[in-house]
Protein backbone atom coordinates (compact mmCIF):
# COMPACT_ATOMS: atom_id res chain seq x y z
CA UNK A 1 0.00 0.00 0.00
CA UNK A 2 2.80 2.51 0.96
CA UNK A 3 4.74 2.08 -2.29
CA UNK A 4 1.29 2.54 -4.23
CA UNK A 5 0.48 5.68 -2.58
CA UNK A 6 3.74 6.55 -3.17
CA UNK A 7 4.03 6.06 -6.84
CA UNK A 8 0.46 7.87 -6.94
CA UNK A 9 1.91 10.94 -5.58
CA UNK A 10 5.43 10.99 -7.36
CA UNK A 11 3.37 10.84 -10.68
CA UNK A 12 1.59 14.10 -9.31
CA UNK A 13 4.85 15.87 -8.55
CA UNK A 14 6.38 14.71 -11.57
CA UNK A 15 5.78 18.23 -12.92
CA UNK A 16 6.85 20.51 -10.61
CA UNK A 17 9.67 18.42 -10.54
CA UNK A 18 10.60 18.99 -14.20
CA UNK A 19 9.83 22.43 -14.06
CA UNK A 20 11.80 23.14 -10.71
CA UNK A 21 15.11 20.73 -12.85
CA UNK A 22 14.45 23.23 -15.63
CA UNK A 23 14.46 26.26 -13.71
CA UNK A 24 17.81 25.50 -11.82
CA UNK A 25 19.37 24.41 -15.25
CA UNK A 26 18.35 27.47 -17.07
CA UNK A 27 19.39 30.13 -14.05
CA UNK A 28 22.51 28.54 -13.68
CA UNK A 29 23.52 28.11 -17.37
CA UNK A 30 24.08 23.94 -17.46
CA UNK A 31 21.80 21.23 -19.28
CA UNK A 32 19.07 19.83 -17.62
CA UNK A 33 19.92 16.39 -18.76
CA UNK A 34 16.44 15.65 -18.50
CA UNK A 35 16.93 12.40 -20.47
CA UNK A 36 19.26 10.66 -18.17
CA UNK A 37 17.29 11.92 -15.13
CA UNK A 38 14.33 9.23 -17.39
CA UNK A 39 16.42 7.02 -17.44
CA UNK A 40 17.08 7.15 -21.25
CA UNK A 41 21.09 6.87 -21.14
CA UNK A 42 22.84 7.19 -24.41
CA UNK A 43 24.82 4.24 -26.17
CA UNK A 44 28.23 6.60 -26.11
CA UNK A 45 27.39 6.18 -22.14
CA UNK A 46 26.60 2.24 -21.92
CA UNK A 47 29.63 1.07 -24.22
CA UNK A 48 31.87 2.63 -21.41
CA UNK A 49 31.06 -0.20 -19.34
CA UNK A 50 32.66 -3.14 -21.65
CA UNK A 51 30.06 -5.20 -20.49
CA UNK A 52 32.06 -5.81 -17.23
CA UNK A 53 30.12 -5.82 -13.47
CA UNK A 54 28.96 -2.46 -12.70
CA UNK A 55 29.61 -1.33 -9.39
CA UNK A 56 27.42 2.35 -9.27
CA UNK A 57 28.11 4.87 -6.41
CA UNK A 58 25.81 7.74 -6.06
CA UNK A 59 27.29 11.31 -4.88
CA UNK A 60 24.43 13.74 -4.48
CA UNK A 61 26.72 16.66 -5.31
CA UNK A 62 30.49 18.33 -4.50
CA UNK A 63 30.85 17.68 -1.33
CA UNK A 64 29.66 13.78 -1.72
CA UNK A 65 31.55 13.09 -4.46
CA UNK A 66 34.71 14.84 -2.69
CA UNK A 67 34.35 12.64 -0.10
CA UNK A 68 34.07 9.52 -2.09
CA UNK A 69 37.31 9.61 -3.38
CA UNK A 70 39.19 7.39 -0.51
CA UNK A 71 36.42 4.65 -1.46
CA UNK A 72 36.42 5.34 -5.05
CA UNK A 73 40.63 4.87 -4.97
CA UNK A 74 40.14 1.80 -2.92
CA UNK A 75 37.30 -0.04 -5.61
CA UNK A 76 39.26 0.77 -8.20
CA UNK A 77 42.50 -1.02 -6.90
CA UNK A 78 40.72 -3.72 -5.37
CA UNK A 79 38.05 -4.57 -8.53
CA UNK A 80 39.93 -2.94 -11.95
CA UNK A 81 37.84 -5.59 -14.05
CA UNK A 82 34.76 -3.73 -12.84
CA UNK A 83 33.40 -0.75 -14.36
CA UNK A 84 32.94 2.26 -11.57
CA UNK A 85 30.17 4.22 -12.40
CA UNK A 86 29.34 7.35 -10.58
CA UNK A 87 25.73 9.22 -10.35
CA UNK A 88 25.01 12.51 -9.03
CA UNK A 89 22.01 14.77 -8.76
CA UNK A 90 23.34 17.90 -8.97
CA UNK A 91 25.31 19.92 -12.17
CA UNK A 92 28.47 21.12 -9.84
CA UNK A 93 28.96 16.93 -8.50
CA UNK A 94 28.93 15.63 -12.33
CA UNK A 95 31.47 18.18 -13.17
CA UNK A 96 33.85 16.60 -10.00
CA UNK A 97 33.04 13.69 -10.45
CA UNK A 98 34.38 13.21 -14.20
CA UNK A 99 37.74 14.75 -13.42
CA UNK A 100 38.06 11.95 -10.98
CA UNK A 101 40.30 9.23 -13.19
CA UNK A 102 39.20 6.74 -10.83
CA UNK A 103 35.31 6.58 -12.66
CA UNK A 104 34.39 4.77 -15.85
CA UNK A 105 31.07 6.12 -16.61
CA UNK A 106 29.44 8.96 -15.06
CA UNK A 107 25.72 9.51 -15.53
CA UNK A 108 22.56 11.81 -13.26
CA UNK A 109 20.52 9.72 -10.76
CA UNK A 110 17.00 8.78 -11.99
CA UNK A 111 14.20 10.56 -10.72
CA UNK A 112 12.56 8.16 -8.58
CA UNK A 113 9.54 8.05 -10.67
CA UNK A 114 9.49 4.43 -10.84
CA UNK A 115 9.86 3.75 -15.10
CA UNK A 116 13.03 6.28 -14.88
CA UNK A 117 14.40 4.14 -11.94
CA UNK A 118 13.58 0.65 -13.53
CA UNK A 119 14.54 1.88 -17.33
CA UNK A 120 17.85 2.77 -15.33
CA UNK A 121 18.46 -0.08 -13.79
CA UNK A 122 18.11 -2.40 -16.56
CA UNK A 123 20.33 -0.43 -18.63
CA UNK A 124 23.03 -0.49 -15.94
CA UNK A 125 22.44 -3.94 -14.28
CA UNK A 126 24.30 -3.31 -11.34
CA UNK A 127 26.00 -5.72 -9.18
CA UNK A 128 26.07 -3.35 -6.30
CA UNK A 129 24.69 -0.20 -5.54
CA UNK A 130 26.52 2.55 -2.96
CA UNK A 131 24.93 5.47 -1.91
CA UNK A 132 26.75 8.01 0.07
CA UNK A 133 25.92 9.60 3.47
CA UNK A 134 21.96 9.69 3.55
CA UNK A 135 20.21 9.55 -0.03
CA UNK A 136 17.02 7.44 0.82
CA UNK A 137 14.42 7.13 -2.46
CA UNK A 138 11.68 4.15 -2.14
CA UNK A 139 11.64 3.16 -6.12
CA UNK A 140 15.15 3.02 -6.12
CA UNK A 141 15.89 1.23 -3.72
CA UNK A 142 12.45 -1.04 -3.88
CA UNK A 143 13.71 -1.86 -7.69
CA UNK A 144 17.30 -2.34 -6.97
CA UNK A 145 16.31 -5.18 -4.12
CA UNK A 146 13.80 -6.68 -6.60
CA UNK A 147 16.84 -7.43 -9.31
CA UNK A 148 19.10 -9.10 -6.23
CA UNK A 149 21.16 -6.22 -6.42
CA UNK A 150 22.31 -4.82 -2.68
CA UNK A 151 22.50 -1.42 -2.00
CA UNK A 152 24.61 -0.34 0.91
CA UNK A 153 24.73 3.35 2.50
CA UNK A 154 28.35 4.30 3.13
CA UNK A 155 29.70 7.27 5.02
CA UNK A 156 25.94 8.05 6.31
CA UNK A 157 24.91 10.70 9.13
CA UNK A 158 21.99 12.64 10.08
CA UNK A 159 22.89 16.07 11.35
CA UNK A 160 21.13 17.68 14.50
CA UNK A 161 19.59 19.89 12.60
CA UNK A 162 17.44 16.91 10.29
CA UNK A 163 16.91 13.98 12.81
CA UNK A 164 13.65 15.62 14.34
CA UNK A 165 12.39 16.48 10.77
CA UNK A 166 13.57 12.11 9.83
CA UNK A 167 11.60 10.97 12.78
CA UNK A 168 8.52 13.01 12.19
CA UNK A 169 8.54 10.82 9.12
CA UNK A 170 9.72 7.66 10.08
CA UNK A 171 6.86 6.05 8.68
CA UNK A 172 8.07 7.20 5.34
CA UNK A 173 11.74 6.43 6.36
CA UNK A 174 11.68 2.91 7.34
CA UNK A 175 10.60 1.43 4.30
CA UNK A 176 13.28 2.10 2.41
CA UNK A 177 15.92 1.37 5.16
CA UNK A 178 14.90 -1.50 5.63
CA UNK A 179 16.01 -2.52 1.90
CA UNK A 180 19.51 -1.67 2.25
CA UNK A 181 21.91 -4.16 2.98
CA UNK A 182 23.69 -2.75 5.45
CA UNK A 183 24.24 0.97 6.47
CA UNK A 184 27.35 2.20 7.29
CA UNK A 185 27.42 5.10 9.62
CA UNK A 186 30.19 7.80 10.67
CA UNK A 187 29.72 7.50 14.20
CA UNK A 188 27.99 6.01 17.30
CA UNK A 189 25.45 8.44 17.57
CA UNK A 190 24.87 8.42 13.30
CA UNK A 191 23.80 4.50 14.10
CA UNK A 192 21.62 5.18 16.97
CA UNK A 193 20.21 8.05 14.79
CA UNK A 194 19.19 5.73 11.87
CA UNK A 195 18.06 3.13 13.89
CA UNK A 196 15.50 5.20 15.41
CA UNK A 197 14.11 6.27 11.80
CA UNK A 198 13.44 2.68 11.30
CA UNK A 199 16.98 0.54 9.68
CA UNK A 200 17.29 -2.55 11.08
CA UNK A 201 19.73 -2.32 13.72
CA UNK A 202 21.68 -5.88 12.71
CA UNK A 203 22.10 -3.76 9.26
CA UNK A 204 23.78 -0.57 11.06
CA UNK A 205 27.66 -0.15 11.15
CA UNK A 206 29.62 2.37 12.82
CA UNK A 207 32.53 2.15 10.21
CA UNK A 208 34.01 6.04 10.72
CA UNK A 209 33.85 8.80 8.39
CA UNK A 210 35.80 8.77 4.54
CA UNK A 211 36.44 12.31 4.24
CA UNK A 212 39.85 11.60 7.03
CA UNK A 213 40.73 9.02 4.44
CA UNK A 214 41.47 11.96 1.80
CA UNK A 215 45.53 12.27 1.29
CA UNK A 216 46.82 14.89 3.39
CA UNK A 217 50.48 16.35 2.86
CA UNK A 218 51.90 19.56 4.16
CA UNK A 219 51.91 22.05 1.26
CA UNK A 220 55.53 23.02 0.09
CA UNK A 221 57.16 26.62 -0.34
CA UNK A 222 57.70 25.44 -3.63
CA UNK A 223 54.39 24.41 -4.56
CA UNK A 224 52.39 27.69 -2.70
CA UNK A 225 54.55 29.82 -5.10
CA UNK A 226 53.82 27.80 -8.26
CA UNK A 227 50.20 28.36 -7.21
CA UNK A 228 50.27 31.82 -6.40
CA UNK A 229 51.82 32.56 -9.80
CA UNK A 230 49.28 30.69 -11.55
CA UNK A 231 46.46 32.76 -10.10
CA UNK A 232 48.60 36.16 -10.61
CA UNK A 233 48.95 36.62 -6.60
CA UNK A 234 52.00 38.09 -5.47
CA UNK A 235 54.50 35.74 -3.66
CA UNK A 236 54.74 38.55 -0.57
CA UNK A 237 51.17 38.53 0.50
CA UNK A 238 49.14 37.42 3.12
CA UNK A 239 46.49 35.08 1.48
CA UNK A 240 43.28 34.34 3.38
CA UNK A 241 40.89 32.01 1.65
CA UNK A 242 36.80 32.98 1.95
CA UNK A 243 35.84 28.90 0.78
CA UNK A 244 32.43 27.27 0.26
CA UNK A 245 30.64 31.15 1.13
CA UNK A 246 26.63 31.30 1.00
CA UNK A 247 24.40 34.86 0.63
CA UNK A 248 25.11 36.96 3.84
CA UNK A 249 28.19 35.76 4.68
CA UNK A 250 30.31 37.89 1.47
CA UNK A 251 29.10 40.82 2.71
CA UNK A 252 30.55 40.20 6.45
CA UNK A 253 33.71 38.97 4.78
CA UNK A 254 34.62 42.30 2.21
CA UNK A 255 33.65 44.53 5.20
CA UNK A 256 36.07 42.25 7.96
CA UNK A 257 38.55 42.40 5.06
CA UNK A 258 38.54 46.23 4.45
CA UNK A 259 38.84 46.46 8.64
CA UNK A 260 41.99 44.14 8.54
CA UNK A 261 43.55 46.33 5.74
CA UNK A 262 43.53 49.40 7.61
CA UNK A 263 45.83 47.60 9.84
CA UNK A 264 48.06 45.75 7.05
CA UNK A 265 48.10 45.98 3.53
CA UNK A 266 49.84 43.22 2.97
CA UNK A 267 46.87 41.02 2.25
CA UNK A 268 44.95 39.41 -0.13
CA UNK A 269 41.73 37.47 -0.51
CA UNK A 270 40.50 35.04 -2.23
CA UNK A 271 36.86 34.80 -2.37
CA UNK A 272 35.12 31.47 -3.53
CA UNK A 273 31.03 31.43 -3.19
CA UNK A 274 29.78 27.84 -2.71
CA UNK A 275 27.52 27.73 -6.13
CA UNK A 276 29.50 29.69 -8.74
CA UNK A 277 26.45 30.81 -10.60
CA UNK A 278 26.17 33.58 -7.34
CA UNK A 279 29.08 35.23 -8.26
CA UNK A 280 27.36 37.70 -9.88
CA UNK A 281 25.51 38.99 -6.63
CA UNK A 282 29.18 38.75 -5.02
CA UNK A 283 30.28 40.91 -7.81
CA UNK A 284 27.43 43.17 -7.24
CA UNK A 285 28.42 43.56 -3.52
CA UNK A 286 31.98 44.33 -4.61
CA UNK A 287 31.17 46.85 -7.05
CA UNK A 288 29.23 48.37 -3.84
CA UNK A 289 32.31 48.28 -1.60
CA UNK A 290 34.41 50.10 -4.21
CA UNK A 291 37.24 47.18 -3.13
CA UNK A 292 39.52 46.02 -6.39
CA UNK A 293 38.46 42.71 -7.48
CA UNK A 294 38.87 40.03 -10.61
CA UNK A 295 37.33 37.51 -11.55
CA UNK A 296 38.91 33.90 -11.86
CA UNK A 297 37.62 33.31 -15.36
CA UNK A 298 38.96 37.02 -15.95
CA UNK A 299 42.65 35.89 -15.15
CA UNK A 300 45.00 36.65 -18.49
CA UNK A 301 48.31 34.85 -16.62
CA UNK A 302 50.11 37.90 -17.34
CA UNK A 303 51.19 40.06 -14.30
CA UNK A 304 50.12 40.24 -11.16
CA UNK A 305 47.54 41.44 -8.95
CA UNK A 306 47.87 43.74 -6.52
CA UNK A 307 47.47 43.95 -2.41
CA UNK A 308 44.56 44.42 -1.21
CA UNK A 309 42.44 42.78 -4.38
CA UNK A 310 40.02 40.30 -4.31
CA UNK A 311 40.19 37.44 -6.63
CA UNK A 312 36.39 35.89 -7.05
CA UNK A 313 36.11 31.99 -8.11
CA UNK A 314 33.62 31.67 -10.46
CA UNK A 315 34.69 28.36 -11.46
CA UNK A 316 34.32 25.36 -9.64
CA UNK A 317 37.27 22.29 -9.16
CA UNK A 318 40.00 24.72 -7.76
CA UNK A 319 39.18 24.60 -4.25
CA UNK A 320 42.19 22.39 -3.05
CA UNK A 321 44.80 24.62 -5.22
CA UNK A 322 43.11 27.75 -3.63
CA UNK A 323 43.89 26.45 0.10
CA UNK A 324 47.37 24.99 -0.95
CA UNK A 325 48.16 28.66 -1.89
CA UNK A 326 46.41 30.20 1.30
CA UNK A 327 48.04 30.80 4.57
CA UNK A 328 44.83 31.23 6.34
CA UNK A 329 41.26 29.39 5.04
CA UNK A 330 37.45 30.64 6.50
CA UNK A 331 35.33 27.60 6.04
CA UNK A 332 32.12 29.20 4.78
CA UNK A 333 28.13 28.11 5.66
CA UNK A 334 29.13 28.34 9.31
CA UNK A 335 28.79 32.59 9.59
CA UNK A 336 25.12 31.96 8.60
CA UNK A 337 22.75 29.02 9.81
CA UNK A 338 23.87 26.75 6.90
CA UNK A 339 25.74 23.94 8.42
CA UNK A 340 28.94 24.83 7.77
CA UNK A 341 31.43 23.17 5.29
CA UNK A 342 34.12 20.67 5.30
CA UNK A 343 37.01 21.67 7.56
CA UNK A 344 39.43 18.47 6.25
CA UNK A 345 40.15 19.79 3.29
CA UNK A 346 42.08 22.93 4.32
CA UNK A 347 43.75 20.57 7.50
CA UNK A 348 44.66 17.97 5.11
CA UNK A 349 47.27 20.73 3.43
CA UNK A 350 48.97 21.89 6.54
CA UNK A 351 46.41 25.39 6.25
CA UNK A 352 45.40 27.24 9.65
CA UNK A 353 41.36 27.55 9.28
CA UNK A 354 39.08 29.50 10.81
CA UNK A 355 35.03 28.54 11.26
CA UNK A 356 32.00 30.57 12.51
CA UNK A 357 29.36 28.88 14.68
CA UNK A 358 27.10 27.44 12.71
CA UNK A 359 28.40 23.64 11.92
CA UNK A 360 25.27 21.25 12.26
CA UNK A 361 26.47 19.22 9.66
CA UNK A 362 30.00 18.73 10.57
CA UNK A 363 29.62 18.63 13.93
CA UNK A 364 31.81 15.85 14.53
CA UNK A 365 34.40 17.45 12.71
CA UNK A 366 34.57 20.75 13.76
CA UNK A 367 35.02 19.51 17.19
CA UNK A 368 37.68 17.42 16.30
CA UNK A 369 39.34 20.36 14.82
CA UNK A 370 38.97 21.81 18.73
CA UNK A 371 40.01 19.04 20.27
CA UNK A 372 43.44 18.80 18.25
CA UNK A 373 43.82 22.46 17.91
CA UNK A 374 43.51 22.71 14.47
CA UNK A 375 41.60 25.93 13.49
CA UNK A 376 39.56 28.42 15.81
CA UNK A 377 36.05 28.86 15.87
CA UNK A 378 34.64 32.35 16.19
CA UNK A 379 31.06 33.53 17.21
CA UNK A 380 30.86 36.61 15.86
CA UNK A 381 32.32 38.50 13.21
CA UNK A 382 34.05 40.72 15.60
CA UNK A 383 35.53 37.45 16.35
CA UNK A 384 36.15 36.54 13.29
CA UNK A 385 38.36 39.94 12.44
CA UNK A 386 40.12 39.45 16.26
CA UNK A 387 41.12 35.89 14.65
CA UNK A 388 42.27 37.12 11.30
CA UNK A 389 44.19 39.80 13.04
CA UNK A 390 45.72 37.33 15.31
CA UNK A 391 46.76 34.55 12.52
CA UNK A 392 48.01 37.32 10.40
CA UNK A 393 50.75 38.86 12.67
CA UNK A 394 51.61 35.27 14.26
CA UNK A 395 53.35 33.17 12.03
CA UNK A 396 54.23 30.53 14.48
CA UNK A 397 50.24 30.16 15.33
CA UNK A 398 49.49 29.70 11.51
CA UNK A 399 52.12 26.87 11.60
CA UNK A 400 50.93 25.25 14.56
CA UNK A 401 47.53 24.66 13.76
CA UNK A 402 48.67 23.25 10.10
CA UNK A 403 50.88 20.67 12.28
CA UNK A 404 47.89 20.08 14.36
CA UNK A 405 45.65 19.73 11.41
CA UNK A 406 48.08 17.42 9.76
CA UNK A 407 48.32 15.46 13.00
CA UNK A 408 44.69 14.76 13.57
CA UNK A 409 44.31 13.48 9.19
CA UNK A 410 47.01 10.88 10.56
CA UNK A 411 45.42 9.67 13.82
CA UNK A 412 41.78 9.05 12.86
CA UNK A 413 41.79 7.78 9.09
CA UNK A 414 40.75 4.14 8.34
CA UNK A 415 36.96 4.62 7.53
CA UNK A 416 38.30 3.22 3.79
CA UNK A 417 39.27 -0.25 4.77
CA UNK A 418 36.41 -0.69 6.97
CA UNK A 419 33.47 0.16 4.34
CA UNK A 420 35.89 -2.01 1.61
CA UNK A 421 35.36 -4.95 4.25
CA UNK A 422 31.78 -4.34 4.18
CA UNK A 423 31.94 -3.82 0.49
CA UNK A 424 33.64 -6.92 -0.26
CA UNK A 425 30.97 -9.47 1.30
CA UNK A 426 29.02 -8.17 -1.64
CA UNK A 427 31.08 -8.76 -4.14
Amino acid sequence: MFYFCYNILSAFLLIPVLLYHLYRSISRGRPAALAERFGFISNDILTKTGGRPVIWLHAVSVGESIAARPLLKALRSRYPDHTILVSNTTETGRGIAATFPEIDVCIYFPFDFLPAVRRTLDLIDPKLVIIMETEIWPNFTREARKRGTPVILANGRISDRSFSGYLRFSWFFRHALQLFSRLCMQTSVDSQRIAAIGAPADKVLTCGNLKYDIPFRQTSEEERLRLRCQYSIPNNLTVITAASTHAGEEQQIISSYQELLNVNNDLFLVLVPRHPERASEVAFLLDKSGIRYCRRTALTGTGLLQSGTILLVDTVGEMMNLYALSDIAFVGGSLVPTGGHNLLEPASLGIACLFGPHMSNFREISSLVLQYEAGVQVETIREFVSSCQNLVSNVDLRQQLGQNGLKMMAENGGATGRHMEIIGGYL
